[in-house]
């Protein structure tokens, strides 16, 4: 039989199942307090029960668990200091779409060197969130591969399903049966339908093939997620951040009976790709929030602890410290600045508002 099928594979290695690593890598109670914690919360924001801005910030992705964990401790300390008025989320991104070819992240190629060792990938990045989450950072992280979650989806407060995948049906019936409230990014075309059409369809029950915890193969039947929401991105050739297109998002969401919740991704589309400009974005979709748009819930930044981003060198040795692999991100004196002058202007908004 080999003549006929599995043609172009070249290997099949087992790995540990996903109750072996988490048996391994238990979680704690501390881990769960802030994970149910912060999934609320994430619930409250989108109903407009919670006032606060939500704020998605990190590394474009995470290559390096040391630096990142520096990054952390920065931005939780930070955190606290703001949570009056902004509620932070870490970013944690393990995968990473690729166009054509390219490095798909922490969990498939851990070692950057194409050894793929994915078994160690995945016990690094559920250790990474297992510390993170003890020291009570509240983390977000794109789900790529439909079998990730079942490693890690209890660590996780809240979940993207990015442009390039939001058309995917897999994608859908996958978010139908996460555990946290999901965002949903438009396509890279700039096409809010692609994910209006996704957040429709992960709030209804799917069944699909997937794996249980045991790593048996399984029909999974899940109960639907009504707490998707939209990501606005923009596309190729344009932005969608303005007071135009926004309610124009707006507008339809409402059209289409969902959440008139909306999440601006300060990167990507919007910054056409240049980290320089996220900080224009920021500005324009805060002064929307602080002139009364209140369906704009929340912002992503992709920061890090150093400005830039660099290739990733033939000898690990030759790597600079701090510096995105991927995406080009603000660096951290300029993330705590925005951040902590964006709660100022927040708390004198709401002031503002008391007194009239």
């Amino acid at each position: 039989m080999e003549y006929i099928q599995n043609c172009h594979v070249k290997k099949l290695s087992p790995i540990a199942t996903p109750k072996q690593i988490k048996t391994e890598l238990s979680i704690s109670e501390k881990s769960i307090k802030t994970v149910l914690k912060g999934r609320q919360t994430v619930k409250n924001i989108l109903q407009k029960q919670d006032p606060r801005l939500l704020v998605i910030v990190g590394p474009c992705s995470v290559h390096e668990p040391q630096e990142v964990l520096e990054y952390a401790q920065k931005l939780n300390k930070l955190r606290k200091e703001l949570e009056e008025q902004i509620f932070v989320i870490m970013r944690v991104y393990f995968e990473k779409p690729r166009t054509s070819i390219g490095w798909k992240g922490l969990i498939n190629d851990p070692f950057l060197d194409g050894s793929h060792d994915i078994e160690t990938g995945l016990r690094t990045a559920r250790q990474l969130l297992l510390t993170l989450t003890e020291m009570g950072m509240y983390t977000a992280t794109e789900f790529l591969d439909p079998v990730v979650p079942q490693y890690l989806d209890d660590l996780i407060v809240w979940a993207a399903i990015g442009a390039r995948t939001t058309q995917s049906q897999t994608h859908r019936e996958m978010a139908s049966g996460l555990s946290m409230p999901v965002g949903f990014k438009n396509g890279t075309d700039g096409d809010l339908n692609i994910a209006i059409n996704a957040i429709k369809s992960a709030m209804y029950s799917h069944h699909f093939l997937g794996i249980d915890q045991n790593g048996q193969n399984a029909t999974i039947s899940t109960t639907g997620n009504s707490w998707g929401h939209i990501i606005l991105r923009g596309g190729r050739s344009q932005t969608n951040y303005d007071e135009t297109n926004i309610h124009k998002a707006i507008k339809q969401l409402l059209s289409a009976h969902l959440m008139p919740a909306v999440t601006v991704d300060c990167s990507h589309g919007n910054s056409r790709k240049q980290h320089t400009q996220q900080e224009i974005v920021w500005h324009h979709v805060l002064e929307q929030r602080l002139a009364g748009n209140k369906s704009i819930i929340g912002l992503m930044l992709e920061s890090y602890l150093r400005e830039g981003k660099q290739k990733i060198p033939t000898h690990h040795k030759d790597l600079q410290y701090g510096l995105s692999i991927t995406d080009g991100c603000i660096g951290w004196e300029q993330t705590e600045q925005l951040l902590t002058q964006s709660c100022a202007a927040l708390r004198q908004n709401q002031s503002n508002l008391v007194m009239v």
